[in-house]
């Protein structure tokens, strides 16, 4: 899952970043709104944590650009405690949801799942698919109530599959969601991951759909 952090103050946006890359995202950041606009404009992202108080752009103005050209992907607005105003503009802007500055990492951590979660249509933090079960909340895989060593790559793919279960999801897309805008990809490495995913699960779960991409099928009982 891929996260831009639009934030001016350098510390509080290395912070968000290196807390979600840590919990397993890849994160790309923009220090005012204008370069902020133009990434959540051109890249695809799960999700933006968006700053209201921005210089070059406000946050509002960034965000109704986006609603206006289309762009649906879940925004986090950060506002300053006493300025209910701002929640409420950003709210009418588009925002998906808010949080108070000053904040804890986890709860924006949580409202990033959340986000994610509903934006694919899935209510519970768990994720389940026949034996196979993604806990969104430690960012871990149990197949058969055992839990899989995977690596950053291969939980990403794994998540990002079960998250658009039923959906046929190309290769690239699986990149632009798997790697940060400056890293030099590579469509032929999914199909390593995905061996190697296949082979850890032990079932058959990750579908090939031939020139298309990659599909877990979801259950009839899926969320």
């Amino acid at each position: 899952m891929r996260i831009l952090v639009v934030e001016d103050d350098v510390n509080l946006n290395r912070q968000l970043s290196d807390t979600l890359k840590e919990a397993g995202y890849v994160v790309d950041s923009a220090f005012d709104g204008e370069e902020g606009h133009f990434l959540g404009d051109t890249e695809p992202y799960d999700a933006i944590i968006l700053d209201i108080g921005l210089p070059e752009l406000d946050g509002v103005s960034v965000l109704e650009k986006w609603r206006s050209a289309g762009r649906t992907t879940p925004v986090l607005i950060l506002t300053a405690r006493d300025r209910w105003s701002d929640k409420v503009a950003g709210i009418d802007a588009g925002a998906d949801d808010y949080v108070t500055k000053p904040f804890h990492v986890e709860e924006v951590l949580a409202r990033i799942r959340a986000l994610i979660r509903r934006a694919a249509g899935h209510a519970s933090s768990e994720i389940v698919c026949g034996p196979v079960r993604l806990d969104t909340k430690t960012s871990k895989a149990i197949v058969n109530g055992v839990a899989l060593k995977l690596t950053s790559h291969e939980y990403r793919l794994l998540a990002y599959l079960m998250h658009h279960m039923g959906e046929v999801v190309s290769r690239t897309e699986l990149v632009e969601h798997m790697y940060d805008q400056d890293f030099d990809r590579d469509s032929n490495t999914i199909e390593v991951f995905v061996g190697r995913l296949r082979k850890k699960m032990g079932v058959d779960l990750i579908e090939t759909v031939r020139g298309l991409g990659y599909r877990i099928q979801a259950p009839t009982n899926a969320n």
